[in-house]
Order: C-alpha cells, then sequence, then structure tokens
C-alpha cells in the first residue's frame, strides 16, 4: 500500500505572486510559479490527515475536491500555517475534530484561539470550530487517523517545529537546522520534503543548498523542496540548477511513496 501526497501549498508566507510586486516570478505564465502558503495532504484508501491550515485552506481543500479529513498536523503556529484553522468547523458537526502539535505548538494555538475549545464551541450556528486538541512528544510514534506519525523536531529560528514522519515519507518545512537526533528518525526515507526558501541564506529558513546538504545527509530516494520564495527566481529555472533525485515541488503536485 502507498501513501499518497499532495500539496496544497508550496509557497513563503507571502506567497507568490506577492502583493504589489512585478518581478519575473510573480509576473510569470507558469502555474508552477503560483505558490499558496505551505500546507500538505497525506492520503491512504479513506483516510486523509492535513500538514497546517494556511490563510488559504479552504481553497486548498476545494481545488483538491477533498470530501473529508480526519485530523490536522501542526508543524508550528505561524500565521502562514495555522491562521485557516476557522475553516476546520465544517469538520466539528458531530464531535471535535483532532488536531496535534507540539507543546509549544499546541499552547500557543490556544493563546490565540482560544474559543476552538470553549463550551460554545461544541453548539451548531455559533460559526466556531470545535477541537480536539492534543500535544505530540518529539520522536515518540503515535497512531492518528489509523497511520503511524513520528514527530520530528527540527529548528526554525528561536523556536523547535516539527516535522513529520509516516511510513516512507518525511515533511520537514520552515527549519534551519535538523537536530542530530531528528537525522536517525529519518532514516529509510523513499520520499523527503524540506524546506528550501532561496538561494541566499536566510536566518530561520534553509537555503536551497543548505536543503541539498541536508537531503545528502538524509539520502531519501527522492527529495523535494518546498516553501519557495519568490526571490528563488523562476521554477523552471531553480530545476536546472538542482541535483539529480532533487526537485521542486508545486502547488497540487502528487506524489505516491512507501507506507
Amino acid at each position: 500500500m502507498s501513501v499518497v501526497v499532495e500539496f496544497f501549498g508550496t509557497g513563503t508566507s507571502h506567497g507568490i505572486p506577492v502583493i504589489g510586486c512585478d518581478c519575473p516570478t510573480c509576473a510569470s505564465s507558469d502555474s508552477r510559479d503560483t505558490r499558496l502558503r505551505t500546507s500538505t495532504l497525506i492520503r491512504e484508501d479513506e483516510r486523509r490527515i492535513a500538514v497546517d491550515t494556511g490563510p488559504e485552506f479552504r481553497l486548498q481543500m476545494l481545488r483538491a475536491a477533498v470530501p473529508a479529513l480526519d485530523a490536522v498536523l501542526y508543524t508550528h503556529s505561524h500565521a502562514d500555517h495555522m491562521n485557516g484553522i476557522d475553516d476546520l468547523r465544517i469538520f466539528c458537526y458531530d464531535k471535535p475534530f483532532p488536531v496535534y502539535g507540539s507543546k509549544g505548538t499546541i499552547d500557543d494555538l490556544l493563546v490565540r484561539f482560544p474559543y476552538v475549545v470553549s463550551a460554545h464551541s461544541k453548539y451548531h450556528g455559533d460559526g466556531l470550530p470545535h477541537l480536539d486538541v492534543n500535544v505530540l512528544n518529539p520522536g515518540i510514534p503515535v497512531e492518528i487517523a489509523g497511520f503511524q506519525v513520528v514527530p520530528v523536531p527540527i529548528v526554525h529560528g528561536g523556536l523547535v517545529a516539527f516535522g513529520y514522519r509516516i511510513g516512507g515519507f518525511a515533511y520537514l518545512t520552515d527549519c534551519n537546522f535538523i537536530p542530530e537526533e531528528s537525522y536517525f528518525l529519518l532514516e529509510g526515507l523513499d520520499v523527503v520534503v524540506l524546506d528550501g526558501l532561496r538561494f541566499t541564506s536566510h536566518p530561520t529558513h534553509f537555503s536551497i543548498s543548505q536543503a541539498i546538504e541536508a537531503a545528502n545527509r538524509i539520502g531519501a530516494s527522492r527529495t523535494y523542496l518546498t516553501h519557495i520564495s519568490h526571490d528563488a527566481g523562476l521554477h523552471a529555472d531553480i530545476e536546472k540548477k538542482l541535483p539529480s533525485g532533487i526537485c521542486l515541488a508545486y502547488d497540487g503536485l502528487i506524489l505516491e511513496c512507501s507506507s
């Protein structure tokens, strides 16, 4: 059985095109250069997990014609990964909808969106999502919606975010450093997705060269880069500069990998 991964969005917090920008990337007619905020869907049979709910989450779900969802994994609590949380309310009519993340992520979620666990949010017609929030422990496997999920600690500037491994697939967006102990959680992968913001350095994200270095260390059969900035240039031009086995992801890309 294989896991199917669909990239909902592969852009930075600005997305592409960036408001008010007329650079070649933002003006590109190549559909791969149009990038919504970073998010992805993982499915097997009729089981579906989303990773992050950015500002375009509703649009992304509709574009992918996703009929139902079992859970959401949060990598961290930045706005471009969480601010679509209210659109989970469509899944909350019968019971609280389960979401997962690190303690820091869940703590911040409850500060910013306290109404998602309010007693009032469980009633229909009030326009509020009713969530079942769950804290995950780094490196400890847990079964979620029938998937064996391993939270992988990664460093994103001043915070510890989570990547996630499901079978032969791992998703590590928004990071500028992978701790040594996390590399042990990433052995034997078929596909790894890595943050690859742009060619120049950044204090909280991998540059493309840093992502390539991490990819070589991980040794997955296939590597895809996500969270791409317009500063990186055109998709077609970037692809020409990447080594064999490493590609740019783009919105709507669908992959199959070992479960």
